[in-house]
């Protein structure tokens, strides 16, 4: 049975990786809809803190190879997105809502993190 402190503990393990906070802070913050490139910026943006016209086109490409095959499917298989690859676009889902709150918490945590995390 699944409860909140396994719920709980699920969060930590997604927020883990840095990447996936930006992204699940980019998400709370936008409440709405965006595409693996407006992640893949905010990545840039606040990852590496460097403006895009600076980030080699590679660099671009690795982090867009691994939202797509890491970090979006690690979000998805825990229902807080979902994650069209035709149109590429990444959906907060109502589990996403109904979590942010935890979400916030761990997220503002984070000393790397300019709050609030923006396009």
């Amino acid at each position: 049975m699944v409860g909140p402190a396994t719920e709980f503990d699920t969060l930590l393990e997604l927020c883990q990786d840095q990447h996936r906070r930006i992204i699940l802070a980019v998400l709370a913050s936008e409440k709405r809809s965006l595409t693996v490139n407006d992640l893949t910026k905010a990545i840039i943006k606040h990852n590496h803190h460097t403006p895009l016209r600076e980030i080699s086109k590679e660099e671009s490409m690795q982090i867009q190879v691994e939202l797509h095959h890491v970090h979006i499917p690690k979000l998805e298989d825990q229902s807080l997105v979902e994650y069209d690859q035709e149109r590429q676009l990444v959906e907060p889902t109502l589990q996403f809502d109904q979590l942010q709150p935890q979400l916030s918490a761990i997220i503002d945590a984070d000393p790397i993190l300019d709050p609030p995390v923006a396009l």
